[in-house]
């Protein structure tokens, strides 16, 4: 079997809400997913959600290759990039092209995945997760109150801004989850993404803590401040969670040696491959790992094939406009289905009505840093510029 080609498309999430996190909010509620389909000679074609940058260039690591070489090709595709480095989106293209390869692979073994893989069980336990900044209370509310019909029990807001919103939020939530539960406490996440600088990151959990039980921080501090994230691991009761922004294992190293993370994440566009090598590295350290990601179909297989795997992200109840996955939600979990490889359908003809192309990140979006943004100590409000 070789590889012969690939083929991309750009389709769209339809969220019927505002989403967005500290950096920015997507009023309209759409964001954008490139596909990237990779064709071999036996007409076995396999599906990557992920970045299309410097595609072309990272494509010919991998053309003519047999794809069930699969990890020697992903290090051949990191090699290709080598000279100018690949962090950011091309890592997202590299990971694409892997999850792709992966299909590829177990569909011609006439498996799905996660068996391909080695898992044992198809069941994948969830936690959900609206970037949900944007939303009013009633709102809010009525998001969660969705989730908690489909059995999620712990739930991962987005915050940071504005320390008595966080709380009343969260607490609003907790109460959604919790009655839902019948009286069982929930988990309650945070996700910061970045926004805080060490002291801040202190005050504002501490702060939240008073009242509040949370599982874990996210992304406190920029994601390579290992010593930072010791500081704030070190300086609160919730766990601290990274990791989702990282290309290499050579970027968590020192996090984990600093002892600064207690969730290990990794993001679903970067790939299967980088997955269970970040999952083993965390094993290692005796910490557990958690997926990140809307659509996070390759990592919820391979999830069920590692020891340590905790939780996975799940965003959007509905998939992508002109995907259909065979998975379900059942009581609070992803249950995965024995369709061969990903058991991803792409309708192009719906994509392509679309008419979209890959274009840059909007600058209204979650992808602009705040002008002051880890500059700030004290967990008050948003005004404040201490």
């Amino acid at each position: 079997m070789r590889i012969t080609g690939y083929r991309t498309l750009t389709t769209i999430q339809e969220w019927a809400r505002p989403v967005g996190d500290a950096n920015g909010l997507f009023d309209d509620g759409v964001t954008t997913l490139p596909i990237i389909l990779v064709d071999t000679d036996e007409g076995i074609t396999g599906v990557g959600l992920g970045s299309h940058v410097e595609l072309e260039s990272v494509f010919a690591a991998i053309e003519g290759e047999d794809p069930r070489s699969v990890t020697a090709l992903y290090d051949r595709m990191l090699r290709y990039a080598f000279k100018a480095g690949h962090a950011g989106p091309v890592f997202g293209t590299i990971g694409a092209l892997d999850t792709a390869l992966w299909d590829i692979k177990a569909q011609a073994a006439d498996e799905p995945l996660w068996r391909f893989l080695g898992g044992g069980d198809r069941v994948v336990p969830a936690y959900a997760s609206g970037l949900d900044i944007g939303l009013n209370d009633d709102e809010l509310v009525a998001a969660y109150g969705v989730y908690a019909e489909r059995g999620l029990r712990a739930a991962k807001l987005k915050g940071g801004i504005d320390v008595e919103a966080d709380r009343r939020r969260l607490s609003l939530v907790r109460d959604v989850l919790t009655e839902a539960g019948g009286g069982a406490r929930p988990g309650l996440m945070l996700d910061a993404n970045e926004t805080w600088s060490r002291k801040q990151a202190v005050r504002h959990v501490r702060e939240l803590e008073r009242t509040l039980d949370l599982t874990w921080v996210e992304e406190p501090v920029r994601r390579w401040d290992a010593e930072g994230l010791a500081v704030v691991q070190r300086g609160v009761r919730a766990a601290v969670a990274s990791g989702e922004n990282l290309t290499g294992l050579e970027q968590y190293r020192p996090l984990l040696q600093a002892g600064g993370i207690d969730i290990v994440q990794t993001a679903a566009v970067c790939g299967i491959t980088h997955f269970l090598r970040v999952a083993a590295l965390a094993h290692a350290h005796d910490l557990p790992v958690s997926p990140i990601g809307n659509i996070p179909v390759g990592l919820l297989h391979a999830a069920t094939a590692v020891p340590n795997h905790l939780v996975s992200e799940l965003q959007d109840l509905r998939p992508p406009v002109g995907i259909a996955a065979d998975l379900d939600i059942e009581d609070g979990a992803f249950v995965l289905g024995d369709s061969p490889g990903l058991g991803l359908t792409v309708y192009k003809g719906s994509i392509t009505e679309l008419g979209l192309r890959p274009g840059p990140a909007n600058p209204a979006g979650p992808g602009i840093r705040p002008e002051r943004a880890g500059l700030r100590l004290f967990a008050t409000a948003a005004q404040d510029t201490t």
